[in-house]
């Protein structure tokens, strides 16, 4: 492994890709929002700074024609929707360390300190996307439940956004993401116990509770305000995010080495023809509900 330079003269190995890989590995299982059963990755492309642009583009769904002997076939030249996702977000991580190379070798993401911090960028990230794709989602029915039916109320209330995606044609491949107080009651419910995740491999990453009826379900506590399940598609959501890597050096105030990173992300539900409304330009109108994303309450009473 080539060295790096370094601005500590008595310090040459200080090696950045080994802190850019390790936060990544302990980044990403804490997402549920921001992670790829959520909200697609397609679009990222090359991120630099807060206020960069990313182009989407949509193809409107061509007509179908019938075709006769006498007329032949009409070409149809394909026709895109242009969005745009901008990338709003720029979060830092900067830790104050007594040897970073020291600290390198000893895996330093595994202390107390520097894992709160991971786990509060990867907050911020995941509450942020969660508002997006709450803000365009289509609300459903809210679900009235009493602590007795609880866990038949919300396994009946994800049946029906089920129901309603299935309606919409919304492809297989589906997620719903509840509350911590959803999950407390629904995993009595023996379709969800019987399907649950738990001890499975890889179930703990991303807030993974279980799979059933087409959805991978999960939790977190990093519900949008007034929401307790939501229920989509990854191709209705996209999120696009970029560590800008670690950078290293001496701490001109203290007897310390320095790291530290920018977090650059935006969000942006993503609009198809047909299912969303265009406007006479072409263009979206934003507006309006995805029908690609529902989003429900639940109220439990005592009784």
């Amino acid at each position: 492994m080539s060295a790096f330079a370094y601005q500590n003269a008595a310090s040459h190995s200080f090696v950045p890709e080994v802190w850019d890989a390790e936060l990544n590995s302990q980044f990403d299982p804490l997402l549920v929002w921001a992670s790829p059963i959520v909200s697609n990755q397609k679009y990222e492309g090359t991120i630099a700074k807060q206020g960069d642009v990313v182009h989407i583009n949509s193809l409107l769904r061509p007509s179908v024609g019938d075709y006769t002997i006498a007329d032949g076939m009409t070409a149809q030249r394909p026709e895109t929707v242009e969005q745009l996702l901008r990338i709003t977000e720029a979060k830092y991580l900067h830790l104050l360390i007594e040897n970073a190379e020291q600290i390198q070798a000893i895996n330093g993401f595994e202390s107390p300190i520097n894992q709160q911090m991971i786990r509060a960028l990867a907050r911020e990230a995941d509450s942020f996307m969660g508002n997006v794709i709450a803000a365009s989602a289509t609300s459903a029915p809210a679900i009235q439940a009493t602590v007795a039916n609880a866990p038949q109320a919300m396994y009946g209330g994800i049946l029906d956004m089920m129901m309603a995606l299935d309606e919409n044609d919304i492809p297989e491949g589906r997620y719903a993401v509840v509350s911590p107080r959803v999950k407390r009651y629904l995993i009595e419910h023996p379709a969800i116990a019987n399907a649950a995740a738990y001890g499975a491999a890889g179930a703990t990453a991303n807030g993974i509770v279980a799979r059933l009826a087409g959805f991978t379900v999960l939790s977190t506590s990093a519900m949008p305000a007034g929401v307790d399940i939501m229920a989509g598609h990854s191709e209705f959501a996209t999120y696009a995010s970029q560590f800008t890597g670690f950078r290293q050096g001496q701490s001109e105030k203290y007897r310390a080495d320095y790291v530290d990173t920018l977090h650059l992300y935006g969000g942006k539900v993503v609009r198809f023809p047909v299912l969303d409304t265009q406007n006479s330009d072409n263009t979206f109108d934003e507006s309006k509900p995805t029908k690609g994303i529902l989003k429900s309450t639940v109220t439990i009473s005592a009784a």
